[in-house]
């Protein structure tokens, strides 16, 4: 038997040998720190037996996969130490994750001190270093076993798999638990560990089963690793749009409202502004978009020709009762249906095309509550929505320039390397979700594809992420948590204008079907409000902060001169606000740094005097005095050339 190793050396073995006795004969060093093997490219136990000609890596705590298998094993221990602690509570699952580990329990919710507890308790079982040991069991028996151990979820979850599987276990000690594996050899291969949170999830996620209680945790190699992750999650949570949001009043939320339902507050409110006049002048003006307003809501009958009601119906608000009522009503959850009505009110000739619908739309889909969180998930949102409609000789002109008005937006905000590309396809083992044929679908994935290559643009492939009646390229970014949340979409649409009977007459006289681009070229305002919050910790580019200058008058005599320059600023276009307040001046500077105010002016006897301010900036500090029009010129270009200045001086 030979053994490939990583790094192209060859082991021969005249019988068997485990993953774990290969480690040993390769360095004593190694077999100790090894935590899992890599074996023809599949992650497998130390303990797994080698019986024929293959490759072979030992993965350690410092790979990858050797980390996330410290990390599942240390899920095990959690879930072991809860039952100690909590013999009633049921088990869900437990896997691993990028950032740690969580288990589901079946359980009354956790709190700081449960979780305090809990860790000691996995301390002793790390500690008591028990072996993990894999054995397997028939299906039926498998279900007889955890049904004696009263566990209903396992009992589920084995219940799905095939009636000829075979079920595989992990014991350690007395405790044992349903897994695929793999595992380490023992809970001593566990060096530091911490719970981080716990948190509400739905069993299968899934809003109609029920709520159980999940547990976060992390593990790394050494304790100096995770300190630094335990670090990075206290400077992420100071980033975190939900808080800092909240903190710097730029939105809310209020339970007799509805969850899902934020309430942007008049600073939070001037950045959406800012944000929507840029977009709006932007498409229009160098784009070639024209504008509709259309209605936030419609019979029935419009998705039903659309598809959205058959496809759609169960994230949708429907007004009334198709049993008992004459009609019934929706609120939108897009705006395309619309804008076709738009097209079809007159009829178009080739030349008219391509015709580029924007529309800044107020949508409504209903979420899932347990989906919804701050800003980035909301039932009521808006968007840039716009719709191409387009020959098909344009359509692939017209999705790259989709693709660089997006890139564009990406760039001024500061965010174009924050993001990936996807291009999201159609599930051919899932017809009943999608309209049209195959043959349509596998020839529009593979132009997009084209165009994404041909832009040398890198990008992933999804599948069944595509919405029901077209691929679409999404590009995605994290928030500080990892999550990643769709930020801009360009769909490519070859089916709806024939839902819709849109057409075009073409240079022969005859009836052509266009087709579609749906896009966006910044997204929902609220996740991007949420996405750059996190991106700047609330020091947003000057351009769309709502607050561009404070003006700090030393004392009560020098009020007049604070006026007259807040005056000016404001005439020419500056946000601008004066702190009239009878305060010291050390104090004034300090609050104005804690409200991420891009500048300060500072105004005395000196400065008003010679008709001049005190510069106090977060990029350079003091900047000493300027003229008022050489620091307003100033400002100005900043702000009109949407400059991103780096933040030297961070709040306190």
């Amino acid at each position: 038997m030979k053994i490939t190793l990583k790094d192209g050396s060859v082991k021969e073995y005249a019988e068997s040998k485990s993953v774990i006795d290969v480690a040993f004969d390769i360095s004593e060093g190694l077999a100790r720190a090894a935590c899992a093997g890599e074996v023809d490219g599949e992650v497998v136990d130390l303990r797994t037996v080698l019986d024929k000609d293959c490759t072979l890596n030992i993965l350690t705590a410092k790979d990858p996969e050797g980390l996330r298998v410290v990390r599942h094993t240390c899920s095990h221990v959690l879930a072991e130490a809860v039952k100690n602690l909590y013999p009633d509570v049921k088990l869900a699952i437990g896997p691993s994750i990028d950032t740690g580990y969580y288990y589901d329990f079946d359980a009354e919710p956790f709190s700081r001190e449960d979780l305090d507890k809990i860790e000691k308790e996995m301390k002793k079982i790390i500690k008591k270093g028990a072996k993990l040991e894999k054995f397997t069991l028939p299906r039926d028996e498998a279900i007889k076993f955890m049904e004696e151990k009263n566990e209903p979820y396992k009992v589920e979850l084995i219940q799905d798999l095939p009636e000829d599987a075979v079920i595989s276990f992990y014991s350690q000690g007395d405790f044992v638990d349903l897994c695929a594996g793999p595992h380490l050899m023992s809970t001593k291969g566990i060096k530091a560990f911490k719970l981080t949170s716990s948190s509400g999830a739905y069993w299968r996620g899934d809003s109609n089963r029920a709520m159980l209680q999940r547990i976060y945790g992390s593990a790394f190699p050494t304790k100096d690793e995770l300190n630094e992750y335990l670090q990075h999650l206290e400077d992420i949570k100071k980033r975190d749009h939900n808080k800092l949001g909240r903190e710097m009043e730029l939105f809310t939320t209020v339970d007799v409202i509805g969850q899902g339902l934020p309430l942007l507050m008049p600073k939070g409110t001037k950045i959406i502004q800012t944000l929507q006049r840029w977009i709006e002048d932007e498409e229009d003006n160098n784009w070639g978009y024209v504008r509709t307003k259309t209605p936030l809501m419609a019979k029935s009958d419009l998705y039903k020709i659309s598809g959205h009601w058959d496809h759609y119906k169960e994230g949708m608000f429907v007004l009334g009762d198709e049993e008992k009522d004459k009609e019934v009503f929706a609120l939108r959850p897009m705006t395309c249906p619309f804008q076709y009505y738009v097209y079809k009110a007159s009829q178009k000739s080739y030349r008219d095309l391509p015709l580029r619908y924007g529309e800044t739309s107020t949508l409504f889909r209903n979420e899932d509550s347990g989906e919804m969180h701050g800003l980035t998930r909301v039932r009521q949102f808006t968007i840039s929505e716009g719709h191409l409609i387009v020959r098909p000789d344009q359509m692939v002109k017209e999705f790259k320039d989709c693709i660089a008005l997006a890139q564009k937006c990406l760039r001024t905000l500061g965010v174009e390397e924050d993001v990936t590309y996807h291009l999201s396809k159609w599930d051919p083992n899932n017809r009943e979700k999608y309209i049209g044929e195959p043959e349509v679908w596998d020839e529009t994935e593979q132009d997009i594809r084209n165009i994404l290559t041909e832009l040398e643009i890198p990008f992933v492939e999804d599948v069944g992420e595509a919405a029901f009646y077209g691929p679409k390229v999404d590009i995605n970014a994290k928030n500080v948590y990892g999550k990643e949340d769709t930020m801009i979409t360009i769909q490519w649409d070859a089916l709806l204008a024939e839902q819709f009977d849109m057409y075009y007459i073409d240079q022969n006289g005859d009836k052509v079907r266009p087709y579609i681009i749906h896009r966006t070229s910044i997204g929902c305002y609220e996740r991007t409000l949420a996405w750059l919050i996190e991106k700047y910790a609330g020091n947003f580019p000057t351009w769309l902060c709502p607050e561009q200058v404070r003006v700090l008058p030393i004392s009560d005599k020098f009020q007049d001169y604070a006026q007259e320059v807040a005056s000016k600023l404001k005439a020419n276009g500056i946000l601008c606000t004066v702190d009239n307040r009878s305060e010291k001046i050390g104090y004034k500077i300090r609050e104005t740094r804690l409200a991420r105010v891009p500048y300060m002016l500072v105004v005395g006897e000196k400065e008003q005097s010679e008709g001049k301010v005190s510069v106090r900036s977060r990029f350079l500090g003091d900047e000493g005095q300027k003229d008022l029009k050489e620091f307003m010129d100033a400002i100005l270009e900043e702000i009109r050339t949407k400059e991103i200045r780096k933040v030297e001086v961070e709040a306190k």
